[in-house]
């Protein structure tokens, strides 16, 4: 199957991130979110990304026929003639068994949904929809344009072929990809959430400060960003319900999230898209920090 058209579900930090590639790849795309300001925002944050990639990464994408090949639009029903959907709703399983239904009924027979969840089981996902063979995690990482690689996550159900699709969808998009099967949290949200609520608890217990948490991360194993980083770049919000859709669905109280991570996402700290998480930042949506 030949994909024409890509439609995307959720129009926050990961949707805004998987519109921009897929349109900067030459994708028409559809982006759906039922929030018109979001939508907004969307728009506002796709001009400055491709702007950025054009001045610091080399890229050579147009940037306003870029956005004209993108649909901001709050009708569901303009993913009725989309191939491959890539959905980005809210880790709540509530949210995403009431859009399921619908977007079964609205896309063509042929389209994949492709999941891009956090933690998620993509069987259960499937369970919601009449094409389960057709529905397969793509776990892209924030930022979704620079990030290399892509999680890829087949489905009890998920056929070859929705695999082989996938697979050279994310090579066309200038991504590897690693296929894993099935299970909350996949590899990376099962151990990355594990260190990031293990450096929380280290942080609400006065073990270290976040600054240094964080340093002896970077500059002891070589990682790019400590967890604490890490988690501000992925959304406290996102990491909080990551954790209680694991711990749900292993009945593991090592998955319990930290109080404090808690307390930060109701005070609205939710990292970088807020300015203030575990640090604070320039402004809103970058890593900036300061």
């Amino acid at each position: 199957m030949t994909i024409r058209t890509v439609g995307v579900v959720g129009a926050g930090t990961m949707g805004i991130g998987v519109s921009q590639l897929m349109a900067e790849n030459g994708y028409p795309t559809v982006l759906v979110d039922n929030d018109s300001s979001a939508l907004v925002r969307a728009r506002q944050a796709i001009h400055n990304g491709l702007r950025t990639r054009r001045l610091f990464a080399g890229s050579t994408v147009d940037v306003e026929a870029t956005l004209k090949i993108i649909t901001f639009t709050t009708d569901l029903g303009e993913l009725s003639d989309v191939d491959y959907l890539v959905e980005n709703a809210t880790e709540r399983w509530e949210v995403k068994a009431g859009i399921y239904p619908d977007l079964d009924r609205i896309c063509p027979s042929h389209t994949v949904f492709g999941v891009n969840t956090s933690a998620v089981p993509i069987t259960r996902i499937g369970g919601l929809t009449g094409r389960a063979d057709r529905v397969i995690g793509t776990h892209f990482m924030n930022p979704a344009p620079m990030k290399p690689l892509v999680e890829v996550i087949k489905g009890y159900h998920t056929s070859a072929e929705t695999i082989a699709l996938t697979g050279a969808l994310m090579e066309s998009l200038g991504k590897a990809h690693i296929v894993v099967n099935d299970s909350p949290g996949f590899v990376t949200n099962r151990v990355l959430m594990l260190t990031i609520n293990e450096a929380v608890y280290t942080l609400h217990e006065d073990v270290s400060s976040a600054v240094d948490i964080d340093m002896l991360f970077k500059q002891c194993f070589g990682h790019q960003m400590g967890p604490l980083e890490t988690a501000d770049l992925i959304g406290l919000d996102t990491v909080l319900l990551s954790l209680e859709v694991l711990l749900e669905n292993f009945q593991d109280p090592k998955y319990r999230p930290c109080v404090l991570l808690r307390q930060l996402v109701a005070a609205g700290r939710l990292g970088c898209k807020s300015g203030a998480g575990f640090h604070e930042y320039n402004s809103v949506m970058t890593g900036a920090a300061r």
